[in-house]
Formats: C-alpha cells, structure tokens, sequence
C-alpha cells in the first residue's frame, strides 16, 4: 500500500515555532522566506525534492522511503509492487501468490469461471491458480462411465478409471463391490449375473 504522507507547508518569515532559525536538511542554509516542514525537517521549497528523479514535491502528500521524501511517480515505479496479470503497480492491496504479487481483483482462477481467489483457497498446476471445481474439470482423471472427474478413491479396471458408483453390472446395473467380476464387451458383469 502507498505510504502517503501529508506535507505541511507554512509560511514562515526568519524564525520557526521555537524562535530559532530554520535550517534546510539540503544545503544547511538560514531559510528566511516560504518554508516546507515535513518528516520532522524543514526545506526551502526548491529543496524538497524526490530523492529518486530529485525533482522539488508540489503535490499536498507524498511518499516516503527509509525517511526521505519521494514522488508519487518515482514511488510507484521503484518500490510498488507490479501485478502480474496487468503490470501497473499495486497501490492497494497486494495479493502474494504463486511466487508473484496480483492486485486483489486480478487473482482470479484460471479456468472458465474466472472467480476470485483472494483469501479462498486454490491449486496450482502449471503456475497457475485454480479453484476446486475447476482444477478437478481440467486435471482429475475421468471416469470412463459418465466421464466426470474423480476426486476420490478410483476404481481401476478394463483399462481405466471408474468412480465406485459407476463401476456397475452391464446386466443387472448394480454396483460390484467384488474384486471378481467377468468382461463382456469390455464392460463389467457381476458374478450374480455370470451364473
């Protein structure tokens, strides 16, 4: 988040509040006529500038860096964080995932229904987030019966995988729940129908 901080710009003649003179934390000379006070030190207005682009700060707020003052621009350029599905810098919340920082609204999942992932959980295949449904969709194994991801424990038989519901009698369509079972056209048969 972009650390903002109000610049008080005063009026002052020779003196300063405690009736010493004002010194400018740039070049150490009596400040005698329009002053800048900020970050507990006092500028010529000239002075007050960025200490990246050394550019003097007009705007009413700015930034600061390790207690020197910096520019908007500068602030955003050097030491934001750049979201990686748009690459502008994050001014707001940050979104740290996958190794990489995301605005908030851009942390979406990767497959077809597009939702936010912030503060849900997600997988990641690929460097990509997913959400749930969708991770199963594109990457669990299918069923060779309905052909509908299988998030649980699979059946493996005739060559596939098979959710338990639909590892089933071709004849009688009653789950087989044995480990024997006879093939026909290559789809199971129970016993009970065999005999």
């Amino acid at each position: 988040m972009m650390g903002f901080t109000n610049l008080i710009r005063t009026h002052f003649d020779f003196l300063n509040h405690s009736g010493s003179e004002a010194i400018c934390a740039k070049c150490n000379e009596v400040i005698s006529q329009r002053i800048v006070t900020a970050l507990d030190k006092s500028w010529h207005p000239e002075h007050f500038a960025c200490r990246e682009c050394h550019t003097p700060i007009t705007e009413s707020t700015f930034n600061q860096k390790d207690g020197e003052p910096v520019c908007t621009q500068c602030y955003a350029s050097k030491y934001l964080d750049v979201c990686f599905s748009c690459g502008e810098p994050i001014k707001g919340k940050t979104i740290k995932a996958l190794g990489r920082a995301w605005h908030e609204e851009h942390f979406i999942c990767g497959g077809s229904c597009q939702k936010p992932l912030s503060g849900a959980s997600f997988y990641e295949k690929d460097g990509n987030a997913y959400c749930k449904d969708d991770y199963d969709f594109l990457f669990a194994a299918k069923c060779i019966h309905c052909y509908k991801p299988i998030t649980d424990k699979a059946i493996i038989a005739l060559n596939g995988k098979w959710h338990k519901d639909c590892f089933r009698c071709k004849m009688c369509d009653k789950p087989i729940t044995s480990s024997t079972f006879a093939v026909e056209d290559n789809k199971p048969v129970c016993t009970e129908c065999v005999a």
